[in-house]
């Protein structure tokens, strides 16, 4: 069984669509097509297409050409309705200091309707709901208008309460972390285990209304001991008139991986219980709209009858009425289930348990595959319900009430379950072998593809990142509403910019076209653009690529003979954004506006953000190369770490975490003193030793540069702060003054000034990695910012030349390039000089480049979805014969970027 694509059948084939953009994309929102804007103008629209019954605050970005919008505006959103406010603020300037991104916040309302909106520079009447932030010494009050939360400044509780017209539905909110000492179980006896809450160091208000407040609290775990370890950052976002209170959950390990087993991760909080114990509901969400629902003192079932209005109005979730007096009577010998737990322990099962109390049995309650993630614990008069988003894709989780019979019930939400196994970070091997280290390194690359060094592989300085939600309710919610409730944690409502605006806008340069706008004879490559983008959407469930430090990652390179992804070998297991395969996925959503796109490339940024870089220790903040562990390989470099794979979701989003994480970037080429990144290649043999604290350092002009000239141009372009454009502008133009241009291929980088030493000789070095990891994509941008005719002049150049015939490289350098690879990647770099260059045989070339395949898909090449079925494998696969990652990511970002750059080109 299979289904195949034929690349000369798609080629030859007529379009399915025409060029015009009034034409709808062949993609969208699960998979519908994404209208064309209903005029002109910012549009954003509804990720899945129509908005969500559960009513939600939003906060997104919106691109603006360039010269379009001043600083001082003032923006709001119009709708069928008329206009509403929106709190706004810049995200990012253009070069001529007007806006290029602006950031919006509006508060959840139930009448914006399906949209798509219009973001306009006009004012809106005020909204009635606006939140409140007050500030003492001890501690910040957020008023919602629904509820009002009080943030601690110190201490172990971080949220000290939270009310609901003036009663308290929450307290003592704290994050809890269980460490042992062995990876062994609980139950063995010589296994030490601690306990530790969060010690709060720092709170900030990064934001306070009108429409959206947001909190900052930072800290450690501590142990009654006096132990402080594990950093965390917790993001608190809060909006006016909304009962929702959502968690960004971040921790970054900083323990030694052989004695600190981590048991348990969670945020805990207690819950006052005042309703009559038949009146205390418990729910939790199963798979799709499957529901838990049960009492802490069940009515139904009962040997004496309670009455049908009893019953109904206790499975249904309200104030039980009169109980029949045969019943009444005898309700205290009914057992009270005071203690209940959902725990998924991987991705294909869960089960539900409850007991009557501590000291107790406990009672198999439900299962299921995967579980939705949300709980909830009150009654009639209130209750909170509370989420773990990506519950079973981020397993191991748990959702714990214990105590639900007493005053008050205790709710711990575990993104790393303590019923599972301990948290194992140990590097997976114990070394290759008796030999030196040298024959080590060079015997693992050469037979697993394994680049190994003893000490290196360790998890010290990564991070993860986990969202939570919160709702205050006044009551129990129905079973509908319930529902609804799981899948808004599931898919939270998003607005995003529309693929035309940001397409029209030019905030990504212009490497991006509409699949409308493709001509004829490229029509069937949109076909397998998403033919691509589906299967790696099918392997991440068919492969399970799952899991609390996994989830958002896909893997590097597959084993025909096994059928199966390269899960244990070396450098062939995880990808961890190898040849811009975040930026593939990210430019797929862009133009096609697909809803599972985003949601791919979303836990993708989140993942390769946070797990695949070190953020404290000594190799921070650099990031690591493919390996079996996201951490393993010795490899540390600024390629992973790159701030480019996450200016696309901190733009569309305004996410403070990613904006962290990209600023961490600046100065992260100052680690290249100490870990330069080709120290063991023999070309660096010859390299000045550098000052470990000085102001230079050695950095190639393309994995190494490219990823600081991200990060420097990102800022710049945050704050227009002139230190980093000069900084950047220094570095491009003694690139241009290389003796050989990119040619050059790396230099002595003085960290302080951002200028290139000049190379002494007129030497070439290339390599087929340079231009892999997002060097394309930034330069263009930095070529439309900045008129550095030098720079300018050397990066066409390499454009030109890299995929040349021998004779033009011998003319133009005197040499033929030796080393090349990935030649159908690169055809993106030809078609970006035939679109500066204006130059249709250019453009021509880079289609052949593409079409021909070299170190890629050739033009032989079928997509195929083979089915493989048991027992070659233990579950049924789909197989992709040739499928490799590092050649889908190159493979769709040229095909990307050919059809926009050669557009006008014929």
């Amino acid at each position: 069984m299979s289904n195949q694509i034929s690349r000369r059948a798609f080629l030859s084939a007529s379009a399915a669509a025409p060029m015009a953009i009034a034409v709808a994309s062949n993609s969208g929102a699960r998979g519908k097509p994404v209208d064309p804007n209903p005029g002109k103008g910012c549009w954003v629209r509804w990720l899945d297409g129509a908005a969500s019954p559960v009513a939600q605050g939003l906060t997104w970005g919106t691109p603006w050409p360039r010269g379009k919008q001043k600083e001082t505006s003032v923006f709001a959103l119009r709708t069928k309705n008329g206009l509403r406010a929106l709190q706004s603020w810049p995200l990012a300037y253009w070069p001529d200091g007007s806006i290029k991104w602006t950031a919006h916040a509006l508060a959840p309302t139930d009448d914006l309707g399906d949209g798509p909106f219009e973001v306009v520079a006009q004012r809106a009447p005020r909204p009635v709901a606006a939140i409140s932030v007050k500030e003492t010494a001890t501690a910040i009050d957020v008023d919602t208008g629904a509820f009002t939360c009080r943030f601690a400044r110190g201490g172990a509780s971080v949220v000290t309460s939270i009310t609901r017209g003036g009663v308290e539905t929450l307290r003592d909110g704290k994050l809890v972390l269980l460490r042992q000492d062995r990876a062994g179980s609980t139950d063995d006896a010589q296994v030490s285990q601690q306990q530790f809450e969060s010690a709060i160091d720092k709170v900030t208000v990064e934001q306070r209304g009108p429409a959206r407040a947001v909190i900052k609290v930072e800290g450690k775990h501590a142990s009654s001991g006096g132990r402080q370890w594990l950093p965390f950052t917790l993001r608190f976002y809060l909006y006016a008139g909304s009962e929702a209170l959502r968690v960004l959950h971040t921790v970054i390990y900083d323990g030694d991986e052989n004695q600190d087993f981590i048991r348990g991760i969670g945020l805990r909080f207690t819950s006052p219980q005042r309703a009559e114990l038949h009146d205390r509901h418990v729910r939790f969400a199963g798979q799709g709209q499957g529901l838990f629902g049960e009492a802490v003192r069940g009515l139904t079932g009962l040997r004496r009858d309670p009455g049908k209005p009893a019953r109904d109005a206790q499975v249904a979730g309200l104030a039980v009425p009169d109980i029949a007096p045969v019943a009444r009577s005898l309700l205290q010998y009914i057992p009270a289930f005071g203690d209940w737990t959902l725990a998924q322990p991987n991705a294909n099962g869960f089960t539900i348990r409850k007991r009557t109390a501590e000291g107790h049995a406990w009672l198999d309650s439900g299962h299921g595959e995967r579980a939705g993630g949300l709980g909830y614990v009150g009654g009639p008069d209130g209750g909170v319900a509370f989420g773990i988003r990506n519950f079973w894709q981020s397993h191991p989780a748990q959702l714990d009430i214990r105590g639900a019979q007493g005053d008050a019930a205790t709710v711990t939400l575990w993104v790393w379950a303590p019923d599972a196994q301990p948290m194992d970070l140990r590097f997976y091997h114990d070394g290759l072998g008796q030999d030196t280290y040298e024959k080590q390194y060079k015997g693992g690359l050469e037979i697993t593809y394994e680049d190994y060094e003893p000490g290196f592989g360790t998890p010290m300085g990564v991070a993860r990142t986990s969202e939570l939600m919160l709702w205050i309710l006044p009551a129990t919610p129905s079973r509908q509403r319930f529902g609804q409730l799981a899948q808004a944690l599931r898919e939270p409502a998003v607005l995003s910019a529309t693929p035309q605006t940001i397409v029209e806008s030019g905030v990504f340069g212009h490497a991006l076209s509409l699949p409308a706008q493709t001509p004829e004879p490229h029509a069937a490559l949109e076909k397998q653009l998403d033919w691509m983008f589906d299967f790696y959407l099918a392997q991440q469930d068919q492969r399970s690529w799952y899991g609390f430090w996994n989830y958002g990652d896909v893997m590097h390179t597959y084993d025909f003979d096994r059928h199966e992804w390269r899960y244990d070998i070396g450098g062939f297991a995880w990808d961890n954004s190898e040849l811009a395969t975040d930026v593939w996925l990210w430019m797929h959503y862009l133009r096609t506006g697909r809803a599972d796109a985003f949601r791919f490339a979303e836990a993708m940024t989140r993942h390769t953000g946070e797990v695949d870089v070190h953020h404290l220790g000594k190799f921070a903040p650099l990031g690591s190369r493919h390996n079996v562990q996201h951490w393993g390989c010795s490899a540390k470099q600024l390629r992973i770490s790159t701030a480019l794979n996450r200016r696309f979701y901190y733009f569309l989003t305004a996410d403070e975490r990613v904006g962290d994480l990209m600023r961490e970037q600046n100065e992260a080429a100052r680690t290249l003193r100490t870990v330069p990144p080709g120290r063991k290649l023999a070309s660096a043999a010859g390299l000045e030793a550098v000052d470990p604290a000085g102001d230079h350092a050695y950095l190639g002009f393309g994995t190494d540069w490219g990823a600081l000239a991200s990060a420097w141009f990102t800022e710049w372009e945050r704050t227009r702060d002139p230190e980093f454009r000069d900084r950047l502008i220094a570095s491009m133009k003694t690139i241009g003054a290389q003796p050989r241009g990119f040619f050059t291929g790396s230099e002595r980088f003085n960290l302080v000034t951002g200028a290139f030493d000049r190379a002494q000789d007129d030497r070439v070095s290339v390599s087929h990695l340079s231009a892999a990891f997002g060097l394309p994509e930034i330069c263009a941008e930095l070529i439309e910012s900045f008129n550095v005719p030098e720079f300018e002049r050397a990066w066409l150049q390499y454009c030109e030349l890299y995929n040349a015939t021998a004779e033009e490289q011998k003319a133009a350098l005197g040499q033929e390039l030796r080393g090349t690879n990935l030649q159908q990647g690169h055809a993106r770099l030809t078609a970006f000089a035939a679109y500066r260059r204006k130059d249709a045989k250019l453009a021509e070339r880079a289609w052949r480049e593409f079409i021909d395949g070299r170190a890629g898909y050739g033009a032989r090449q079928t997509f195929t979805a083979e089915r493989i079925e048991a027992p070659a494998v233990l579950n049924p696969v789909d197989e992709g014969p040739g499928i490799s990652t590092n050649a889908s990511a190159q493979w769709g970002l040229a095909g990307i970027v050919c059809l926009a750059y050669t557009r006008e080109l014929g």
